[in-house]
């Protein structure tokens, strides 16, 4: 669904779009438009058999990056919102970051950051409801470093409690880890289930070793 009207849309307004399966984007970070997005396809991760590569499960347990959360949200968007190398197009415009600063700042919306030597070089940031999370961008500077902020991610919703780990879309990035696109009428079904139960962010710490990242995701050497 694409409306090229402006839009005011608030926090709470926000939240329940969420709740009815849309979201918000704009064009360009220059145009401060934004538009709500329904996809006919969902894009979903799974929370049992997500898939990790050898590779990238060796990086993760050498704990070669320190990762926390939710402590820099304005450094983790500003890392998305900048241009990419196969793009200078960014969808993340000023009044996105507003608007989720405000979730972050009410607790709704979070991030996992990847740090080495003291210098943010990858991470993510999404929105929780319930006991779904809508993964929003993500971004790396070093390579493995937004892939590792993933398993992080992956495992923290997996030990809490969470029913769904909803990407928007799926990409050939996002398809290596198992994503998945789900029918809109089957997406909102599995929403509604995962709406209506409560995970806890906070109920993993916000620090762990890679070790018992990739434990809570039930990989294997």
């Amino acid at each position: 669904m694409h409306d090229g009207a402006r839009v005011e849309i608030t926090p709470e307004i926000l939240l329940k779009a969420y709740a009815a399966g849309i979201f918000p984007m704009a064009e360009d970070a220059t145009d401060p438009t934004l538009y709500w997005v329904e996809p006919r396809a969902r894009g979903v991760l799974p929370l049992d058999g997500f898939r990790i590569s050898r590779r990238l499960a060796r990086t993760v347990r050498a704990d070669l990056f320190e990762v926390r959360v939710d402590t820099d949200f304005d450094a983790v968007i500003a890392g998305c919102a900048a241009p990419r190398r196969d793009s200078e197009r960014t969808w993340i415009n000023g009044r996105i970051r507003e608007l989720y600063g405000a979730l972050f700042d009410q607790g709704h919306a979070h991030t996992v950051e990847v740090y080495a030597e003291g210098q943010l070089v990858g991470g993510l940031y999404g929105v929780s409801l319930g006991a779904a999370f809508f993964g929003e961008s993500m971004f790396h500077t070093v390579r493995d470093a937004s892939k590792v902020a993933l398993v992080h991610l992956m495992a923290r919703l997996r030990a809490c409690r969470y029913r769904l780990a909803d990407t928007q879309f799926v990409t050939d990035h996002l398809a290596q880890f198992g994503a998945e696109e789900l029918p809109r009428h089957i997406y909102k079904r599995r929403l509604a289930e995962a709406l209506a139960e409560q995970a806890d962010w906070k109920a993993w710490p916000p620090s762990v070793r890679g070790a018992d990242a990739l434990a809570a995701l039930g990989a294997k050497d």
